[in-house]
């Protein structure tokens, strides 16, 4: 009798293929989960490598025993994930994600065997269908409407001030456009403004970001290089453009987020020539006045039309000075601040604040923090270097209570950023706080810090905006300060001081030698942060657990003891980073129900001090100059470049890194939600709602755009306008769409797609021609964000 054959343990096809990735993973989790448990980290990477090694080695030998092995490696990574993680998607998508795909690859062999390429194809086509219609169902929510346009919900009233009033509320009384119709919304009209752009803009810095004002039957804009475009509301017919044709040069950024309207007091109708005016800011450093009704430039305001900003600053290098924020318009004065270049060198031009006569354009005053008792210059023609060099400025928008004759002033910090050794009283009393001013004489009347001795770059990036707040039975004229640190500050708008709990907490210490940090830093206890909870090893993230291995080892090696930990020479982990929580866009006060509406960033930074021989070397011995050399341009966290990269400080012992803390996919080492748009009760005081915001449609791994709409949450900026029928509008994200959302949920009720990046504050109007109430927004991206660039100003309203 012949022997049986022996029976055949091996698989009948190659895996060589998976076995190939497994090995590769195990070898890095093996050197790289070594390399994590020496800095203290998670044992779960080097201890995983063993079965992930193991099963390598017995798919290479062709061994059934190498998927029992890689089983073994996904129920170990199961539990894992959930003990660290929780029930959260995210963070088990990153623990969990490739090793199930990959354990659908190895399956597939098994799977084509066993059923035949036939019948494996037609159930995945069924099952991508049924997903397909599952996201479906879950992304585009029913809008019941019942066809009919109603009436205005209250009577119409221009948008005549940035922010749609003086107090900056973002609110709209209108409410023809409602929870019921807006999923009917129609495009209205669409302008092209020409604006693009040029050869002379550096790759990240050109955005388009403004919000348009609303006249009558006019609305006017301006472009990245401060034209002024003056439309028809009804129709999108230009009526007129201004171009200032001044040489652009060289410039970290380029932006006008907005102008202003002013109405001589003897016409109010605006017969005559500049009886009506549109002030705008000019790329180079100069305001601007121009006849409303002809666009042409208001001869009597300053020398032919135009206020030189950069009279009495002294010197000022290329691109060190301009203006991105919209004038303020309060009484008869227009009030003007700046942006100033970050973190270039010691004096750079003066932060002063000033108010010019809005008929004749001649300086009403001038507050100028670094001139000690000559603080509010009144009328004086300013001389060369009158005013303070190195003194903190305000880019953001102002905001004022002309009832009260108060402006209140966003500050920034002194420069350059991330060293603070050196600094006057002066500029450490006045770094990152906000300012009341009297509108008639510029005296100060109230200062309130929001962090001490700012080194992280947490300038105050947003204008306050005004509330009357609900105390107990009564209400009190406030105001709220959003931060970039994801604060909100609640002042009394008299008097400054907090209406809600600011507790100072012990801060860390443990500056670069010639610096300190302050010991406690203040925080806006009474009211919901916005930032997060602290950064810990199990927060970092990564698309793929090999990515996410690199984040864990670079948290290690990097210093971090909680918020403001101080830049350091080894690298610190800025969370909230310089691009900031909230951005200039702001909050949004939907006065009819008394709910606070916030967009959100949540991106961490690397902020790494050089000393000063060291930057030498690299090149970062002088300011920027006229082409740029010297500083990298600033971007966004998305940048692959990273945002404000090589900073020169000079005239400090250190020059600066402040970088996106980006794995190797160029996606945040941090799990998403990267965005989120919140809502707050301003009586409660507490979260209503808050979801992720914006999706992965336009963004993913590696810069590439994959297309794919998962509501993960992605930076954002520019703000919302909400309606007195309790919707709200945004763009902002980096997916380009304009949204509507129910203010009291949060629920998402309409999207339109942008034909590029919707980095701008949307503004509504009601057209008496039309009887159409109007949705507008400026769609025409942000290079650093990498969002697409275009030159688009888009109407909606109901059909």
């Amino acid at each position: 009798m012949s022997e049986k054959p022996a029976p055949n343990h091996r698989i009948p096809y190659r895996p060589y293929a998976s076995a190939t990735i497994l090995l590769l993973t195990g070898l890095f989790f093996l050197i790289g989960g070594l390399r994590l448990l020496q800095l203290g980290g998670s044992p779960y990477y080097a201890v995983s490598s063993l079965p992930l090694l193991a099963s390598a080695v017995m798919l290479f030998r062709r061994r059934p025993s190498g998927y029992l092995l890689y089983a073994v490696f996904l129920a170990g990574t199961a539990i894992w994930a959930w003990v660290e993680a929780g029930p959260a998607f995210w963070p088990l998508f990153a623990r969990l994600g490739a090793p199930l795909f990959l354990a659908a690859g190895m399956a597939l062999p098994w799977l084509w065997r066993r059923f035949g390429a036939r019948r494996l194809a037609v159930g995945t086509v069924l099952v991508l269908l049924l997903g397909a219609m599952t996201w479906t169902v879950t992304m585009r929510l029913p809008n019941p409407d019942d066809g009919s346009v109603p009436p205005v919900a209250q009577a119409a009233s221009d948008w005549a001030t940035y922010g749609g009033d003086l107090g900056a509320s973002r609110f709209s009384t209108l409410g023809q456009i409602d929870g019921a119709n807006v999923g009917r919304l129609e495009r209205a009209w669409v302008y092209r403004t020409g604006d693009l752009p040029g050869r002379n803009d550096a790759q990240t810095a050109w955005t388009f970001e403004t919000t348009p004002l609303q006249v009558g039957n006019r609305l006017f804009l301006c472009t990245a290089h401060t034209q002024v475009h003056a439309i028809d509301a009804t129709t999108g017919r230009r009526l007129w453009m201004y171009d200032p044709k001044v040489s652009y040069g060289w410039s970290p950024l380029k932006a006008c987020r907005g102008v202003a309207y002013y109405a001589t007091a003897d016409n109010q109708a605006g017969s005559g020539e500049c009886r009506q005016r549109i002030f705008s800011p000019v790329v180079d450093g100069g305001l601007q006045a121009l006849d409303a009704v002809s666009g042409r430039p208001c001869s009597g305001f300053g020398e032919g039309g135009r206020v030189d900003l950069k009279k009495g600053l002294g010197r000022v290098r290329p691109g060190y000075y301009f203006t991105t924020s919209a004038p303020l318009v309060v009484g008869d004065k227009v009030i003007v601040g700046a942006n100033v270049m970050d973190g270039a060198e010691v004096g750079e031009p003066s932060g002063v604040i000033r108010a010019f006569d809005a008929v004749s354009g001649k300086l009403a005053w001038a507050w100028d923090l670094g001139a000690g008792d000559r603080a509010a210059i009144n009328g004086a023609d300013p001389q060369a270097g009158d005013y303070a060099r190195g003194t903190p400025n305000s880019w953001a928008p102002l905001t004022a209570d002309a009832q009260n004759n108060l402006l209140f002033v966003p500050l920034g910090n002194p420069t350059p950023d991330f060293f603070g050794g050196g600094r006057k009283p002066v500029m450490e009393q006045f770094g990152s706080a906000l300012v009341a001013l009297d509108t008639r004489t510029g005296q100060l009347r109230w200062r309130f810090q929001t962090i001490h001795h700012d080194l992280w770059d947490q300038d105050l990036p947003a204008q306050p905006s005004l509330v009357d707040f609900p105390m107990g039975s009564v209400t009190v004229p406030a105001l709220v300060q959003p931060t970039k640190r994801g604060e909100l500050f609640v002042l009394d708008r008299l008097t400054g001081k907090p209406l809600t709990r600011v507790e100072e907490r012990p801060a860390p210490g443990g500056a670069v030698p010639g610096d300190f940090t302050a010991p406690t830093q203040p925080y806006s206890v009474g009211m919901p942060s916005l930032v997060g909870p602290r950064l810990t090893e199990a927060s970092a993230w990564g698309m793929t657990p090999i990515d996410q291995l690199v984040c864990r080892i670079k948290y290690r090696q990097l210093r971090y003891e909680g918020p403001l930990t101080p830049p350091s020479l080894q690298g610190t982990i800025s969370y909230p980073g310089s691009a900031g929580v909230v951005s200039w866009g702001g909050v949004t006060i939907d006065r009819q129900r008394g709910i606070l509406i916030v967009n959100t960033s949540h991106t961490p930074f690397k902020t790494t001090l050089i000393p000063r021989a060291k930057a030498n070397a690299m090149g970062l011995s002088r300011a920027p100059n006229s082409t740029g050399a010297g500083q990298a341009s600033r971007g966004s966290p998305e940048t692959k470049s990273g945002a404000e990269a090589g900073l020169p400080q000079v005239g400090t012992p250190y020059a600066a890194q402040a970088v996106p803390f980006l794995s190797p996919l160029f996606v945040p080492c941090i799990q998403p939600p990267w965005g989120r748009i919140s809502a707050i009760d301003l009586k409660t005081r507490k979260i209503l709602w808050q979801h992720p915001f914006g999706t992965s449609s336009d963004t993913g791994p590696l810069g590439m755009k994959v297309g794919l709409p998962l509501p993960i949450g992605v930076f954002n900026t520019g703000g919302s306008v909400a309606l007195s029928s309790g919707i709200f509008f945004i763009a902002a994200a980096q997916d380009r769409y304009l949204r509507a959302y129910e203010s009291a949920t949060g629920r998402e009720l309409w999207r339109s797609r942008l034909p590029a990046g919707g980095q701008a504050t949307p503004m509504t109007y009601y057209s008496p021609a039309s009887k159409r109430q109007y949705v507008v927004v400026a769609a025409g991206g942000h290079a650093g964000m990498g969002t697409q660039v275009g030159d688009y100003v888009i109407a909606y309203r109901l059909p």
